[in-house]
């Protein structure tokens, strides 16, 4: 009996393991159905960087690109922006991407963005990026560009339209033992090192935020209506085998690539970022993807030209003759361009217009006026004024005026207020005494300032309880350094 007990005990204690196996062998497997089902729902991006760092000796690791610069391993913030302004927008069409550098004469970073936005119209506001990545690491620099755009475009960056990135610090690699190549001194090798290395940041920033993404310059013009004609072309083309569209010949201006394409690009210019120049470097993607070597140059050009596709007439034109590599002067002008509409007709109320300003040439302020032409005058001092006195009292909603054109953008309106002269404006004058605190500020004859330029451009509402207005005015403040263009009056009438 107590042999048979002992027998009973020792199958039991056998049972009870068996019992704990199974129930562990269980519990592992719902363990990895959770693993598997947590692996499945991440990003292919996280999966890659999950695999890298968990990974054990025995499997192998996948390049990445610390491969490439493997001294971004040293800060963990060497990959994250110093600058980062803006309201994280995605989910747009296309995202537009300008570079900007330190240049030694003159920076167009100003003019080029007020180019692009103001060829956009509201709607398409809404569904376009543009990111300016100040490529430099002096923080003192970037931040004191930063704060220039933020005091520029503050709608533009409110709104999500605009963005603004600078690299880290520890983002670039020492330049100071690269090798000449091609001919090229020792300086211009590291000005197109670091060029490509900057192309890689913004397209990495830029991937997510869009379904097309366009290269562009900070020393450009834009075309009217440019972002619906990129739009179009690219959703009308007869097939998704294309890689590159171009919307400018020159350079690495107005080139458009799917967001999904950026990965394979970055990573092909990461590996070759110190031997050759971006627009090789893209040539020779597009060779690897089509060309067969048993076949000669032409059939290997003509399947490149399924990949990289044209479109004209251009839709960017470069403005900058002092290039971002120290010391030279490039005059590039793409003829595809064409010559741009220097003004742009409307129709606006019967007026008598004048001004204290002496008119270049035959750019007179009526023709302006009518938008026959735009109007040229000599440098404005304080005290100069253009008027606007209407043959009729009339009730405007909105004003617009925009000075500066494509081939003069620097002759803009500085501390310079727009104002108006209510027809009846006795009564708005008691109107407005019997207010506390007058909304308006009103000058000694009569007219209430309601707006002023801001970067050459001066829009807005005019307020409803004015009524008709008499006339309006522009008003110089201050001595500008500069001539004058006005290219655009517009009054949208009730």
């Amino acid at each position: 009996l107590h042999s048979a007990e002992q027998e009973n005990l020792k199958r039991s204690k056998e049972l009870n393991l068996v019992l704990d196996e199974i129930k562990r062998a269980i519990a592992e497997k719902q363990a990895l159905r959770d693993i598997n089902r947590t692996w499945s729902s991440l990003s292919d991006e996280t999966k890659l960087k999950l695999w890298n760092v968990t990974s054990s000796k025995n499997v192998l690791q996948l390049p990445s690109i610390f491969h490439h610069l493997p001294h971004l391993l040293a800060k963990e913030t060497s990959l994250q922006p110093a600058v980062h302004i803006g309201q994280g927008r995605t989910g747009v069409s296309i995202v537009l991407g300008v570079p900007s550098v330190k240049r030694e004469v003159h920076s167009y970073l100003t003019d080029t963005l007020s180019s692009l936005m103001s060829e956009l119209s509201p709607a398409e506001k809404e569904d376009c990026v543009i990111v300016v990545f100040i490529a430099e690491t002096d923080q003192q620099y970037a931040n004191s560009v930063a704060d220039n755009l933020k005091r520029l475009f503050p709608g533009e960056i409110q709104s999500g339209l605009l963005e603004i990135i600078s690299p880290s610090i520890h983002f670039y690699p020492d330049f100071s033992h690269l090798k000449e190549s091609f001919g090229d001194p020792k300086e211009r090798v590291r000005w197109r090192t670091k060029q490509n290395l900057d192309y890689c940041f913004l397209m990495m920033y830029a991937q997510t935020k869009g379904t097309y993404y366009v290269q562009l310059e900070d020393d450009i013009v834009a075309r009217p209506n440019y972002f619906t004609t990129m739009k179009n072309f690219a959703l009308q083309q007869p097939s998704e085998e294309w890689m590159i569209l171009e919307f400018s010949q020159l350079g690495f201006i107005g080139k458009m690539f799917k967001s999904l394409d950026l990965p394979l690009i970055v990573e092909f210019m990461l590996m070759f970022y110190k031997d050759k120049p971006i627009d090789w470097l893209l040539d020779h993607i597009m060779w690897v993807k089509v060309c067969n070597p048993e076949k000669d140059a032409k059939h290997c050009d003509r399947q490149k030209a399924n990949l990289r596709i044209r479109f004209k007439p251009s839709l960017f034109q470069h403005v900058g003759t002092h290039s971002s590599l120290a010391g030279k002067i490039q005059k590039l002008k793409d003829k595809d361009f064409g010559k741009q509409t220097l003004h742009k007709g409307h129709a606006n109320p019967l007026a008598e217009v004048t001004t204290s300003l002496k008119t270049y040439q035959h750019f007179t302020l009526e023709k302006a006026y009518l938008g026959e032409d735009f109007f040229w005058a000599f440098t404005p001092v304080a005290g100069d004024f253009i008027r606007i006195r209407f043959f009729t009292p009339v009730r405007v909603e909105r004003y617009f005026f925009r000075s500066g054109n494509i081939e003069h953008p620097g002759d803009k309106l500085f501390n310079t207020t727009v104002e108006v002269l209510p027809f009846d404006s006795e009564k708005e004058a008691l109107k407005e005494g019997r207010e506390k605190t007058p909304k308006y500020q009103r000058t000694e004859d009569g007219f209430i300032r309601i707006g002023e330029f801001d970067n050459g451009i001066a829009e807005g509402e005019v307020d409803a309880s004015f009524g008709p207005l008499e006339a309006l005015r522009l008003s110089v403040l201050t001595d500008s350094p500069v001539w004058v263009i006005l290219i655009k009056i517009c009054h949208f009438v009730s």
